[in-house]
């Protein structure tokens, strides 16, 4: 891949200061101080909110503890989205810290899949990376690799070690110099305002001709909307890892440098702030 080992950096060490505090209607013995963290953006909230579980369990009775979830002003927290694009759907245009509010009881079946252990995190990313490698590689990539290569991808991400999973994952941001890019570029896109929430499809980084694709190609394929026509007011930001890149930037370089760690493309499109 080309490195740019500062961009991959940055992406990686994000950070997005965020408040917890206790849903009221839980039953506490004392009343409940909120938690401060500092959020990685690459990472899953199951991962990383173990000492937010246990600062609120000081005050909770043990029969009134279920399992822990979190919403955004009433709208619950997908786990097994990165916690960037998370804060980038639902809170981009907030004031930080970001508030999040915990609570232990009335799990919302409908809108989140149950997390008992990280073993669920770590089989939801490897199938993530898997999948992104089947649009990448055929496969090839993820399926030379041993299980220990697998297992180095998954701590690196989850004891934050940044050199220990690139030194993995450079692998599957390969390409031969002559394809000019992967076979497809992984990518989902998320929109606030629109009868298709979630969009997948299949996007090659190359044109035909043998010409770059940008990221306004994609959006103009996969979501036109989104796009500010000529003397429109701006209606939408488009979002990657909490910037706007710029639309005439080449996919292949985003997905080299911007993607999740599970290999990723993660695009949020929301109304854009109208003060």
């Amino acid at each position: 891949m080309a490195d740019d080992k500062d961009v991959l950096r940055d992406v990686w060490f994000g950070r997005i200061p965020t408040c917890f505090t206790l849903n009221p209607d839980e039953v506490t013995e004392r009343e409940a101080e909120p938690y401060y963290l500092l959020l990685p953006r690459v990472s899953y909230l199951p991962l990383v909110t173990d000492k937010v579980k246990k600062h609120f369990l000081k005050v909770m009775r043990t029969e009134d503890v279920e399992e822990m979830w979190f919403e955004h002003e009433g709208t619950p927290l997908k786990w097994h989205y990165p916690i960037g694009v998370l804060f980038d759907f639902h809170a981009s245009n907030t004031v930080l810290p970001w508030s999040i509010t915990v609570h232990f009881k009335n799990f919302p079946d409908v809108d989140l899949l149950h997390c008992p252990t990280n073993s669920m995190v770590e089989a939801h990313f490897m199938s993530s990376i898997k999948e992104a490698d089947a649009l990448k590689h055929k496969s090839q990539v993820v399926n030379d690799m041993q299980k220990k290569d697998h297992k180095q991808l998954w701590m690196g991400l989850q004891n934050d070690k940044f050199d220990q999973f690139w030194a993995m994952n450079r692998k599957l941001m390969e390409y031969p110099t002559e394809e000019g890019g992967f076979r497809y570029i992984p990518f989902r896109i998320y929109q606030t305002t629109n009868d298709r929430p979630f969009i997948q499809r299949l996007f090659r980084p190359v044109s035909t001709e043998g010409n770059p694709h940008t990221l306004f190609d994609l959006l103009k394929e996969m979501c036109p909307d989104a796009l500010t026509k000529d003397g429109e007011e701006k209606r939408f930001q488009v979002v990657i890892h909490g910037i706007e890149p710029l639309l005439e930037t080449p996919l292949q370089w985003l997905s080299e440098h911007l993607s999740h760690p599970d290999n990723f493309l993660h695009i949020c499109i929301i109304p854009a702030p109208t003060d």
